[in-house]
């Protein structure tokens, strides 16, 4: 008989609003990995800013930090600062969508609801053998939709974008399609589109550099973004102010400077990071802003299979089950026992040291979620 082995979720990083964050010893901030409350039973998370979402494998949704609520028959979660998005099940073949304003600790009437047709097939996609392949909120089931923070709340996709997965940074969509090719649009003053430019883009637009090359996952932080190719190469562009691309930044280490102190207590530091989109001053070696998809290597030579972004930081898991973080660490995000910002991949040895296995990551805006399991016994 096999040996069963136990996993649990883990959490590092801000939890000033109360986020299930370790044992809830009341820090501002949790530098080391700590198991979850209810992790034994916790299949997914969801973090904002203030805010997140459990989901268990018995589909309950429940919230901690700035805002309270549970609610049961849930098939995935989304949250987001001014939204929390729930597929609820209505019917075998008719789930809804639900969108609640946080605070509602989801009691009274969704601010929006749709239902949806499980399943759906996309157009082309009735031959016989062929299955459409969906991603997890925000892309709808459908496949030709996703959900967004601001109203209408559903934005439509081109029906030729066969899309298994997308990802929302604060101003750019990142998406992924069949075929392994990664498309985004929206804005790009931070390099976060990746087409060598700063102009923004209206419709989903083909990343060139990355063309002929299948990719696997994509990841978008607040003004940056990561995909991982199927062969287990890891690309990022976009914004480094905080070495989130692992490229060179003016320090290495914590900065305590007017832009941080700016962006200290609102979302996704979304006030203080205007002032911060490139500094002319810094010599030629330091890299602001990296518009070009650059590949990272992982020290060892590890192949990566999964990529989450914070707002200014980067989380990546290996196909060993190691766990690689870098970027902006000043509230332990980063899970190396400091506040130390790191502009290069650098291994959370806490899962390393206790012989555990990471399967998966995600990033909130300022904190980080791994699930690990015991490694197999030799």
């Amino acid at each position: 008989m096999a040996e069963t082995r136990h996993g649990a979720w883990f959490g590092f990083g801000f939890c000033g609003f109360g986020q299930a964050l370790g044992s809830g010893n009341g820090h501002h901030s949790v530098p080391c990995p700590e198991p979850l409350h209810a992790s034994d039973d916790v299949c997914q998370v969801s973090a904002s800013w203030s805010y997140t979402a459990l989901m268990t494998c018995g589909g309950r949704v429940e919230l901690s930090g700035s805002v309270s609520g549970a609610v049961d028959g849930c098939r995935d979660v989304w949250a987001s600062e001014g939204l929390l998005v729930l597929l609820r099940d209505k019917g075998v073949s008719s789930p809804e969508l639900q969108a609640w304003v946080p605070g509602s600790a989801l009691q009274g009437e969704p601010l929006w609801v749709q239902n949806l047709v499980s399943g759906a097939k996309a157009e082309g996609e009735d031959e016989p053998g062929s299955e459409s392949r969906t991603g997890p909120l925000p892309l709808l089931p459908c496949a030709r939709a996703y959900v967004t923070p601001q109203p209408p709340f559903c934005q439509p996709l081109a029906p030729e974008l066969r899309v298994r997965q997308l990802a929302l940074g604060a101003e750019h969509v990142l998406l992924l399609c069949d075929a392994g090719q990664v498309f985004s649009r929206g804005g790009g003053r931070h390099g976060q589109l990746g087409h060598g430019t700063l102009e923004a883009e209206l419709e989903p637009r083909l990343l060139e550099a990355l063309q002929g090359l299948r990719m696997a996952e994509v990841a978008a932080g607040g003004w940056h973004s990561v995909c991982v190719s199927e062969t287990g190469d890891i690309y990022t562009w976009g914004w480094n102010e905080s070495g989130q691309l692992a490229l060179p930044t003016k320090s290495g280490t914590e900065k305590k400077t007017v832009r941080e102190e700016a962006t200290e207590l609102n979302e996704d530091g979304l006030k203080g990071e205007e002032a911060a989109v490139a500094d002319a001053g810094a010599p030629a070696h330091f890299i602001a802003i990296q518009p070009f998809p650059a590949l990272l290597d992982l020290p060892l030579g590890s192949d990566a299979v999964k990529a989450s972004c914070g707002s200014r930081h980067t989380a990546v898991v290996t196909r060993t089950g190691e766990l690689y973080t870098w970027g902006w660490g000043k509230y332990g995000q980063l899970g190396h026992k400091d506040s130390t910002s790191l502009d290069r991949p650098c291994r959370v040895e806490y899962f390393t040291e206790r012989q555990l296995e990471v399967r998966a990551v995600t990033c909130g805006p300022w904190n980080t979620y791994v699930y690990a399991m015991e490694r197999e016994k030799s």
